[in-house]
């Protein structure tokens, strides 16, 4: 009788999500020829191509598509097999998504209490707009993320954030510009379209002269007082400065709403997202 080493399709799923070699193997800490080569034992054993491999990447063939939904059942199966019998708590991976604004601001405080209480627990982190973690979630390379929705949105929201505009100070003298230069992240997200609303609502005249998806850059360009940037007011740091009321036209208040890949996800993706639900409301 033959039988499926599960460490290959453990990290046959790795790849299948990363859709990287060279990706899955700084995660799994192994090499790319020895990645490669456990998949080509494995696509031997079944005599199945299940990766379709291109220069950038790969992705997976029909055949491969199919094994992906098996392993990821069978390995959530035997790691809570072997919970339940060791009686030591959680076992297995999930993979986080979230925008690096939630990462720096929120994450340190919601993980911290969880990996305390279920150390067994691989975490991967995924820091991407929700524009780009959507995506990723339908194509289950992650399991679980927090994304940002119009705070009136239908969905789990379970907490709110409050945009704000920061600067060098908080009356810089850049605000007398006629044209009022701003940072913005990448135009599909929501703190671009509430920043241009919020602008083209008053009629006062911007231009975007910085546009980002890296809070870094965002930041950096704030700090160095050649723009005004808009930032969730928890994630803004010390050194910049919320703009006085009055200054610029108000801006909305957004949801952060937790959405997961699977209806039926994992043991570990399931206490990960009710210990989310639970602590980030809490969050200071």
């Amino acid at each position: 009788m033959r039988n499926l080493d599960l460490s290959l399709l453990r990290n046959f799923t790795v790849i299948a999500r990363a859709g990287s070699i060279s990706v899955a193997s700084f995660q799994v800490g192994r090499t790319q020829s020895t990645l490669s080569m456990q998949m080509q034992r494995l696509e031997d054993f079944l005599e199945l191509a299940l990766f379709h491999r291109t220069g950038s990447g790969v992705r997976l063939t029909a055949a491969g598509e199919k094994l992906l939904v098996h392993a990821e059942h069978l390995l959530a199966g035997h790691d809570e097999i072997l919970a339940d019998m060791g009686g030591s708590g959680l076992k297995g991976s999930v993979t986080l998504g979230c925008p690096e604004d939630y990462s720096i601001a929120f994450l340190p405080a919601v993980l911290e209490g969880f990996f305390e209480r279920h150390p067994d627990v691989e975490l991967r982190m995924v820091c991407a707009p929700t524009t780009e973690l959507r995506p990723l979630l339908q194509r289950r390379q992650i399991d679980i993320a927090l994304v940002s929705v119009p705070d009136a949105a239908s969905g789990e929201v379970i907490r709110s954030e409050k945009f704000v505009w920061v600067g060098k100070g908080a009356e810089p003298e850049i605000l007398s510009r006629t044209a009022l230069p701003l940072a913005l992240s990448a135009p599909t997200t929501l703190d671009f379209r509430a920043a241009c609303s919020a602008m083209e609502g008053i009629s006062r005249r911007y231009r975007v002269a910085f546009a980002s998806n890296s809070l870094a850059g965002l930041i950096a360009i704030a700090r160095s007082g050649h723009a005004i940037s808009v930032l969730t007011e928890t994630a803004v740091p010390a050194d910049l400065h919320v703009i006085s009321a009055g200054l610029l036209p108000e801006l909305p208040t957004i949801g952060i709403a937790l959405e997961l890949a699977e209806p039926r996800p994992s043991s570990v993706v399931t206490a990960l997202a009710d210990h989310i639900r639970a602590v980030l409301p809490q969050v200071g």
